[in-house]
Formats: C-alpha cells, structure tokens, sequence
C-alpha cells in the first residue's frame, strides 16, 4: 500500500486553502499573530525606554566626571565612578562571590549541625564552647550576613532561636565590648536589615544591663559586668585600669540604639566618654591604652597602638561621625581622628630592603617596630577618611592607606601557608617577620582591601583578597567547618571557628565581589564586628523612629590578645 510521505503532509499548513476551509483554525491563528505583534512591539519599547534612560544616565556621569576632574578629585576617585557599571556586570565577581557565600553557608551549616545555639563551634572536636556565656555568639554574628547573603531560610531559623531562646538573664560576667559588638551591634544590625522589632527588642534587654558598667565617677566604663547582678568592674591584670578599645568602641551601637528607641539614655552614657577623653586628649591625639575610670586620667606608662586595645577607638571616632551624616554636632569626632591621623602617620616607618610602610607600637618616648594583624583595619579607615579632607590631603592619605594594605597584603603572602601570623617585628635589612604565629581567621586585612576597591575602583584589591580567601580554602577548611592555623608556617590546625570569621571575614569578602550598591557606604556604615547599621543625620535631639525601612540586598608570644575582637579568651581576674 502506498505511503504519503510526510513531508508533503506538513507543507499543507502552509497552502491558504487548508484554512479557508477550517474556520477555527483560520481564528486561532490570527490571534496568534496579534499576540505576537503586541509583544514584539512592547518589548521594542521596553528596549527603547531602557536605552533611553542608560543614556541619560551616562550623560549625568559625564557631566560628574567633568566636575570631578574639575575639583581636583584623584584619578582613583574618578576611576572608581567609571567602573562602577562594570563592575556590576563582572561574571567573574559574580562566580567568586558565589563562591564565598557557599563557604557562608559550609561554616553555618556546621555550626547548626555541632554547636547550634552555643558561642563557637569546635569543629575537630565537632562540639560547641561558651566563651561568651551562652549567648549564641556565632549565630547573631551571623544574622546580617546570611541576610546580605539571601540565605533567607537560614535567616529564618536563626530568628526563631532568637525569639525562643536568646535569654540575657545568666549568671555571666562579661566582657562590655565583646558583648556590645558582637551581640547588641548583632541585634541592632539584623533590625536595620529587616526591619523586625524582635530583634531591636533583644537589643534594647541587653544593652539595659550593660548600662551600670558606665557608672563611674568619670562615665568611662569599667570593661566587666555580670548580665544578672551587675557589679561591674575591670580585669585584674589591667591593675584596675580601664582599656581605651573596650572603652570607647560602643559609641556607634548605643547612638543607633537611642536613634531606634528614642531613649537618649544610651548615647548619653557613650557620649560622656568621648567628653572626658576630650579633657586630657594629646597634641598628636594617640591615648595609652589605659585609662583610670575614677580619675580619668591615663597611663603614661602603657602602650600606643593600634593594634590590640587600642584600635577601635580611633576606628569608631571616624565612624560616629559618618553615623551622624557627617553633620556639624559632630565635627568634634572629625577633628579629634583627624588629630589622631597625625599622630599614626607619626609611628609610619620603612622596613628594608623592601620599604614596606608600617604602624610602630610607643610606650613613652621609645619605638617598637612591631606591627599587629589588628591593625590591618588602618588602611581601611584611611580610605574611608580620606574624603574629608581637602584633595592634597586627601590624595596623601589615600596613598598611606594603599602603603599600608600592601604590607597587611604582605603579611599573608610571606608565609609558607599564605596567612599572616598574629603580629610582625620589622628589622632593619630583613623587612618583616612574624611573631606571634596562630592565625585565627581575622577580618582586618581583607575589610581594608574591600575599602579600597570599592573607594577606588582598583581590581587588584579583588585579586589579593581571592588569594586570600582561596588560602582559607586551602589551609582553614574542613569537613565540619573552617579552623585557624597554631602556627601560619606549619599549617598545624586549632579547633575553633571564631564568631568573626562568619560576621566579618567572609562579609568583607562577599561585599569585595558585589557591586557597591550592595550596603552602600552613603546609607550604611560598620561596627567594628562588620555589623552594618544604617546612617542616620544627628539633631539636638533624638527621633524616635518605628522601625527602618527595609535594605535591598544590596613578642614571640603574644599575652594581651584583647581589643578590637579578642578572638581568645584568657580569664585573667
């Protein structure tokens, strides 16, 4: 029997007869044409509008390229808005960022696992430790950054344990700074971000019991409290003294706090600190890093840095005054970092032969060219400073501030695991070697080069900070979460995964591949924990605001390992 081939078959649908004589069909296909037409011309549009407005849109950055060149700005400033349209679109920052928020979401997954609720995983041992008194440290360090992340189902699961579990009622003496930027900085971060009062609420118990800490006869804080009773006090191995970073590195969390609840008792409180200091501040605005709570005065005999118990002061000055919008009740905080600035670039020495720019430690009139990890945060903070002064200034500044990454750079890239030790001793004709060996996965040195590239556009910031997190990778990462190293040239592990590296290091690391737009520094500034809060103009008094709009996800050895995150804790009472 003969077969009609297919092919002539199918030509049929193309012959005009074939639909005369089929009505229905003749009507299906017409308005399978009209649809058609419409959405090819409304996509059309679409086009057109969307070339229209990238037009308008390049106009404007030409004519703020014009400006910029014509107020004298830096070439790196101006770069920067060059590029910030590529960089949005780079496929290569999208796959490393990706890559960062898979290591997010490795180092929270075990910590649920093993540690769930608890301050710090222990991941060889795959057990959780309270270093901090229970109060689940790790998971509201992590609160911001699975937002920023998207990890929205994490973020959900870390609430509910916020809601039904986070209790300050305990018998736990502890530490006013840590708790404050780690745990009320965690709290206040997670209600900018999202708007929800629970956590604002949370905030609100816990700095009302840190409060009685800075009730002394000068308002500078003793460092110590016990969350139930009270009674605060300072270390013992301080001889009674207060430290300068655990003293004045609380001003942004409870100003935002006073901001949020339009109670002014918590900037009140903070503020008065500032005050005091300001009577006895220096001529090259560097403070020892102990202070006489009942007195006010401090101790000569005790260290200058800006590294550990120093370092978040200077940071935080800065800081209140870009939480304030820079405004005129707030010049005072500009002008005594500004003071301070002269004084750091007072410590800058060269190493040899390599002339490597770092921060000198002082105590009296004598140098130590010993430089700590800690103080990586400096290049950052220059950068980030650096727009307030005039255009010379500015541009020296900034300059300092690229010296300095490069030798924080450096710290990591002279190891044999490509992680930099705890601290650095420079000698003449040696350039640098480490001291303090551990490395207990610190934010400083990549939160500068997030500064950096952001404030100038320079992709090699991206390219030391890849290195930097592929070493991680390499040298930190295991089955049950990621672990600092004993010693950066044996590669021989520890057994903790510290709060930070989730709140800090691995935040700078995903916001160093993600567009600017992404917790931008116009609306949003850092605590010293990397927890973002939102920038609110300062008046004379405090508004009290309902909530904030949601964000769119935009030595050898080293015996004082305290400040700015003291990573280790050492009971010393």
């Amino acid at each position: 029997m003969a077969r009609r081939s297919s092919t002539s078959g199918r030509w049929r649908y193309l012959h005009p007869a074939y639909y005369l004589k089929r009505p229905k069909r003749l009507a299906f296909l017409f308005i399978a044409f009209v649809v058609a037409t419409f959405a090819f011309w409304d996509r059309q549009s679409l086009i057109r509008d969307h070339e229209a407005e990238i037009a308008v849109l390049q106009e404007q950055l030409n004519r703020l390229q014009d400006q910029l060149r014509k107020a004298g700005v830096s070439d790196d400033v101006s770069e920067h808005v060059k590029l910030t349209r590529e960089v949005e679109i780079d496929p290569i920052n999208d796959e490393r960022r990706e890559k960062v928020k898979e290591a997010m979401l490795h180092a929270w997954n075990s910590y649920v696992e093993y540690a769930w609720g608890q301050d710090e995983l222990q991941p060889q041992s795959k057990t959780g430790a309270n270093n901090f008194g229970g109060l689940g440290a790790t998971l509201i360090d992590s609160l911001d950054t699975l937002y920023i992340m998207g990890l929205k189902d994490e973020f959900q699961k870390a609430k509910e344990w916020v809601a039904t579990a986070l209790d300050f009622n305990k018998d736990y003496v502890a530490s006013v700074f840590e708790t404050t930027i780690r745990v009320v900085g965690g709290l206040l971060s997670a209600y900018d971000l999202s708007g929800d009062k629970l956590f604002l609420d949370k905030a609100k118990d816990l700095a009302d019991r840190l409060l009685p800490a800075w009730d002394t006869p000068t308002g500078i804080p003793y460092n110590r409290i016990n969350l139930a009773h009270g009674n605060p006090h300072n270390h013992g191995w301080t001889g009674g003294e207060s430290i300068l970073a655990d003293s004045g590195t609380e001003q942004l969390e409870f100003i935002a706090l006073s901001q949020r609840t339009g109670d002014l008792k918590y900037q009140q409180k903070v503020e008065k600190v500032i005050r005091q200091l300001q009577k006895i501040y220096p001529s090259d605005g560097l403070l020892p890093i102990y202070i006489n709570p009942h007195s006010g005065v401090a101790a000569q005999y005790s260290t200058i840095t800006f590294g550990a118990m120093g370092d978040s002061f200077y940071e935080y000055l800065l800081k209140v005054w870009i939480q304030g919008n820079k405004t005129e009740g707030l010049k005072h905080y500009r002008e005594m970092w500004e003071t301070s600035m002269e004084g750091l670039v007072s410590l800058i020495r060269k190493s040899t032969p390599s002339s490597f720019s770092y921060i000198c430690e002082k105590t009296g009139n004598s140098l130590s060219d010993k430089m700590d990890e800690l103080a990586c945060f400096a290049p950052g903070m220059l950068a980030l400073g650096s727009s307030g002064y005039d255009p010379e200034k500015a541009e020296k500044m900034l300059s300092l501030s690229k010296e300095l990454a490069w030798t924080c750079y450096n710290f990591y890239q002279t190891t044999p695991t490509k992680l930099a030790g705890e601290n650095y001793f420079f000698h003449g004709g040696q350039d640098m070697s480490v001291g303090t060996s551990w490395n207990i996965l610190r934010p400083e040195t990549v939160e500068s080069l997030m500064y950096l590239w952001r404030l100038t556009g320079n992709k090699t910031y991206q390219e030391w900070g890849w290195n930097i997190f592929q070493a991680f990778e390499k040298n930190s990462r295991i089955d049950s979460g990621y672990v600092g190293l004993k010693d950066v040239n044996t590669g021989t592990k520890d057994n903790m995964m510290q709060s930070f590296f989730l709140a800090e290091t691995l935040k700078y690391l995903y916001l160093l591949f993600s567009p600017p737009s992404v917790i931008s520094f116009d609306e949003w500034v850092f605590n010293t924990e990397a927890h973002p809060l939102r920038i609110v103009p300062r008046n004379d008094t405090v508004p009290e605001l309902g909530g904030v709009e949601e964000a769119k996800p935009q030595s050898k050895a080293l015996d004082r390992p305290f400040g700015r995150k003291q990573g280790r804790i050492l009971d010393r009472n």
